[in-house]
């Protein structure tokens, strides 16, 4: 029973974006908070405008870039990858502007890295010390949009992004300063996110706004246990921060190519997980 209900609700979910053509985002470009790299970002745009400005969430990108792999050298909106395509679209179908960040493609590596490959990626995009920067530079952009409302701007991220979401919600996070849910993001979500960040934070991450994390036990790349650990000593500290765990879910649970969607485990995985986020983000950034 628990199966059938995940499915029909992955079903009505993904319907919007799925059942119908997607349409193609807006381009846009914007600097980082590095100082020295124009973005590129992909705006979808509310769907049914309701009056007035829009809630906005900045979406990061993971470590395989913003592009689906048969990109074939092209990359702008009509190569994104379905996932990023499909959550722009669920946003905007619920009234939010969302922004695709791009943050690999403007530093030369549009095609992202393997698995296995982290120890040998470029210090210029490190998840930790730079892309939060992205992401600030995106919050910055954002606000100064006559159509967005600038208080109401969350964060989510996927596996190498979900790590720079993290980290952009650290109180000491770089690209901005005393970040707190007025200056900063008002709230996060991190899709399978590496927990390490770099060491950095093994014994003091606090965020400065609500942060989910979503996670499978069987995540072939990142560690579920970690972050769980990771998360409980952050709650020691009375951090909002929280952690849901889909047992037998992959990384990658959200995908919607074949691969991911034959584990039935990613299917309940990504059905909850879908739902959680709506209501995490309703939560925070709808105005009530």
């Amino acid at each position: 029973m628990r199966r059938l209900i995940a499915t029909a609700t992955v079903m009505v979910l993904l319907l919007p974006a799925s059942a119908a053509p997607l349409s193609q985002p807006e381009r846009v470009t914007f600097p980082s908070q590095d100082g020295r790299t124009n973005l590129v970002g992909y705006v979808f745009k509310p769907t049914a405008p309701r009056g007035g400005r829009a809630p906005a969430i900045v979406m990061m990108h993971g470590r395989a870039g913003a592009y689906s792999s048969l990109a074939n050298g092209r990359y702008d909106a009509n190569t994104l990858t379905r996932r990023h395509k499909e959550w722009g679209e669920r946003w905007a179908a619920q009234g939010y502007l969302a922004l695709l960040v791009d943050g690999f493609g403007p530093r030369g590596y549009p095609q992202g890295f393997p698995k296995g490959s982290y120890e040998s990626r470029p210090a210029a995009l490190d998840e930790v010390t730079v892309r939060p920067r992205d992401a600030y530079g995106a919050l910055a952009y954002l606000r100064s949009r006559s159509d967005v409302a600038g208080d109401r701007i969350g964060l989510m991220g996927w596996s190498n992004g979900g790590s720079a979401t993290l980290a952009s919600l650290s109180t000491k996070a770089p690209g901005i300063r005393q970040p707190s849910a007025l200056t900063g993001f008002r709230a996060a979500l991190a899709f399978y996110p590496g927990c390490g960040l770099r060491g950095q934070f093994e014994t003091d991450y606090m965020p400065y706004a609500p942060v989910h994390i979503f996670q499978g036990t069987a995540d072939e790349e990142v560690s579920a246990s970690l972050c769980d650990q990771f998360v409980q000593r952050s709650r020691q500290k009375r951090a909002d921060i929280a952690i849901t765990l889909y047992p037998n879910a992959t990384h990658d649970f959200d995908d919607p190519g074949e691969k991911r969607q034959s584990v039935q485990a990613n299917v309940i995985a990504n059905g909850e997980a879908a739902t959680q986020a709506l209501q995490f983000f309703s939560r925070y950034l709808q105005r009530r």
